[in-house]
């Protein structure tokens, strides 16, 4: 059964797209969508991000991981402080550890 607007009375029906049944909807949410995820303050980063070339690289830091000499940085918010954080990225492909500053 699928939502369908029924114009002449001005109501929510459900509609079956086979055989043409209507139904009068008891409720008129039509479709919820529920987020079971705690919003983090980690920035959702891509992998390929050490190779992006619009975001500036430092050579001044060293992986925590894997001890390579450059990574790319960005800042953002975070939740619950004031101003941004900073936030380094290894340039090592086999590596892409995050870390924040």
């Amino acid at each position: 059964m699928y939502p369908k607007d029924g114009k002449e009375l001005r109501t929510l029906l459900y509609s079956c797209r086979h055989c043409h049944h209507q139904e009068a909807a008891n409720n008129t949410c039509v479709y919820r969508n529920v987020v079971h995820h705690a919003a983090t303050e980690r920035p959702q980063v891509l992998h390929d991000v050490a190779s992006d070339p619009t975001l500036p690289r430092t050579k001044s830091v060293r992986c925590a991981r894997c001890d390579h000499g450059e990574a790319v940085f960005f800042q953002e918010a975070a939740k619950g402080e004031e101003g941004v954080v900073l936030f380094f990225v290894c340039c090592n492909p086999n590596c892409n550890y995050r870390w924040r500053d």
